[in-house]
């Protein structure tokens, strides 16, 4: 991260981790607490083929709070509905941190087909506040906004859904939840071991 580092410190930018995750009906496993020999179960319908994908980004600069900004596609089965979150969604995503932000952007994120089709490339070449750097093929200890997600579904993991749009709230309303603890934000990024402050010269 020595490069981005230092693009950031000579631009004035704000360092973003994106990444992006989805949810189904089904709720992820989790513990909780019961009486010795009678495990507690969830029901869970199984109906449905909806779905919420999410993606998250995680702003960081020195001196400033950290930031966490997110978008939520729903996909309910339909027909000839999107299933996901596609380049216009993270266009969207990225301009939006930006007009709140104010400052150059650096964008850390993987190599899913969207990041890096032609569309996107053309997208970031044209917005001179936007450089974009690619983390190393599975790597995704090394991006902070997993932690985002692994927070996220620890807090689902007892919940059931009835229905996708109980879901897509549910998990806007953790979502918003994070932005507001900082500290929170903090210890995603820590937790990865890079070293995001800036260095003498």
């Amino acid at each position: 991260m020595a490069a981005p580092q230092m693009t950031a410190r000579a631009l004035g930018a704000w360092v973003c981790f994106e990444d992006e995750a989805g949810q189904s009906l089904r709720p992820p496993k989790a513990r909780t607490w019961s009486r010795r020999g009678d495990t507690p179960a969830v029901p869970v319908s199984g109906k449905g083929s909806g779905r919420v994908s999410m993606a998250g980004l995680i702003a960081t600069r020195p001196g400033l709070r950290t930031r966490l900004f997110f978008r939520i596609h729903v996909y309910r089965g339909r027909k000839r509905e999107p299933k996901g979150l596609g380049e216009a969604d993270y266009m969207r995503l990225l301009t939006a941190v930006h007009a709140q932000l104010r400052a150059p952007l650096i964008v850390v994120w993987d190599n899913i087909n969207h990041h890096v089709s032609a569309v996107m490339r053309a997208f970031v070449q044209a917005h001179d506040w936007l450089t974009v750097v690619q983390l190393p093929a599975y790597t995704p200890e090394l991006n902070p906004a997993e932690g985002v997600w692994s927070h996220l579904k620890r807090g689902l993991g007892n919940l059931a859904a009835c229905s996708t749009g109980q879901l897509a709230a549910l998990v806007r309303t953790r979502l918003k939840r994070m932005q507001y603890r900082a500290g929170l934000l903090d210890a995603f990024i820590a937790e990865t071991g890079l070293a995001l402050e800036p260095q003498p010269p």
